[in-house]
């Protein structure tokens, strides 16, 4: 098989929840610890940092990715979906995993693989784990599928666990209140290693720190010693920090959630020197993370005129400050391209929609994906207008054509709808659209 026919046979071949949701998701480690021991257990040839919680786990792994490889390490990245390229989830220094390697790994163990029936997860995550060990990294930072006690990616032990945040998400999977999603997340403490709990509620912390008084891990509430003392946009566009113990920097990421990730972030770097991994003099990373990393889809420009912002957001914890931040825009026209999957909480989260945009309802090519129809109906509830289009490109070209140069253009709602934007426009050469920012 060459690469595409690789592909298309790990996505057929296996559950992939990012296409059938539920169905595809496996509960408990058995397929995981056989794959680790057919590969020799792997992941014990690097140090990693364990990364979970409902939203921020992206963006505060590549922020410390970056400033790690800044200070001259070798690192591995694992984090899930991806938005353009299968490829994208597995990074070494930034660079995705060659074609050959992802073929060579199905053409010589799926006659051990395949018995076993594994999911789409578990499958990659075996994948990634042996390629770090084969790229001989200092260390790799593994994102958190779903969950964290039940996902495949624990069966490592960490020198760092990080958990940003929690709120109501995958209920079907970690149940339905707070405590109880707290609960599957603390399952990545492990014995004596420090954990990092980004913000917590007055139900969560509780549950945290049993877990970790549990485990003898020393637990650091990053909420309760705010390292971010002031932030705001500058003229470029990134966001000014000001901060208790690195001064004064930019970062690249702006969007107002990330305010707290920052907190979280700086943080890691406390208790990571206290393990003799000293990131201190590496905080100018953090204005080059798309650069070193290649993150794509939070708080993206993708046009300057109209400008128009692309984000990855798709629950209520993401929207409660996207909506905000949208609404916020200096702009004479707002519009929205929006569409969600079907395991989200699609009415809290176009509750918070701004009343006064013009909207572009739409569907991702994902089986998840909540018909554009449908979106428009629950719509109405909440005095939201717009047009159906069944192709996130369409209505995203027909927000440009009616667009003013002082309007602000916004394309959200799913993670999929980003990457069907982003997958489509990277091959598109018409500079009055959208190309692709530089660093692409």
């Amino acid at each position: 098989m060459n690469y595409a026919e690789t592909v298309e046979y790990l996505f057929n071949s296996t559950p992939v929840f990012e296409h059938v949701g539920a169905s595809a998701y496996k509960e408990g480690l058995y397929n995981s610890l056989a794959l680790d021991e057919h590969f020799g257990h792997p992941h014990r040839s690097y140090k990693t940092i364990h990364v979970a919680g409902t939203n921020g786990k992206g963006s505060c792994s590549h922020s410390l990715a970056a400033m790690l490889q800044q200070k001259g390490y070798k690192v591995g990245l694992y984090t899930s979906p991806h938005i353009i390229d299968f490829r994208e989830r597995i990074r070494v220094d930034g660079q995705c995993i060659c074609e050959d390697s992802v073929i060579d790994f199905v053409e010589k163990e799926r006659s051990f693989f395949e018995p076993l029936h594994p999911s789409f997860f578990e499958l990659t995550t075996a994948l990634a784990f042996k390629y770090f060990a084969e790229q001989r990294v200092d260390i790799a930072i593994i994102e958190v599928g779903l969950g964290g006690r039940l996902d495949c990616t624990n069966i490592i032990t960490p020198i760092l666990s990080l958990i940003t945040n929690i709120s109501l998400d995958h209920v079907q999977f970690l149940g339905d209140t707070l405590a109880k999603i707290a609960y599957e997340k603390a399952g990545i403490i492990k014995e004596g290693v420090p954990v990092i709990i980004g913000e917590y509620t007055m139900e969560t912390r509780p549950v945290f720190h049993k877990k970790a008084t549990e485990m003898h891990s020393p637990i650091f509430f990053a909420q309760d010693n705010m390292e971010v003392i002031s932030s705001k946009i500058d003229k470029n566009g990134m966001r000014s920090y000001n901060t208790k113990h690195f001064g004064r920097f930019h970062a690249e990421l702006a969007g107002n959630y990330q305010v707290k990730n920052m907190n979280t972030v700086l943080t890691a770097v406390n208790v990571l020197k206290e393990q003799g991994i000293d990131l201190s003099d590496t905080i100018s990373a953090l204005g080059h993370v798309s650069e070193l990393t290649h993150l794509m889809g939070r708080w993206m420009k993708i046009n300057n005129t109209p400008r128009t912002i692309c984000d990855t957001g798709h629950n209520v914890g993401a929207w409660q400050y996207l909506a905000p931040q949208i609404n916020s825009q200096p702009c004479k026209t707002l519009r929205i391209v929006f569409g969600m999957v079907d395991d989200k909480d699609v009415n809290a989260v176009m509750s918070m929609l701004p009343k006064t945009a013009v909207y572009y309802w739409t569907q991702s090519t994902s089986k998840r994906s909540i018909p554009a129809e449908k979106i428009s109906m629950i719509a109405q509830k909440y005095r939201l207008t717009g047009r159906i289009y069944n192709h996130v490109i369409d209505a995203y070209y027909q927000a440009l054509s009616e667009a003013d140069r002082e309007d602000f253009v916004f394309i959200g709602g799913s993670s999929y709808i980003v990457a069907d934007l982003l997958s489509t426009i990277s091959l598109i050469v018409d500079k009055r659209t959208a190309m692709p920012p530089s660093r692409w």
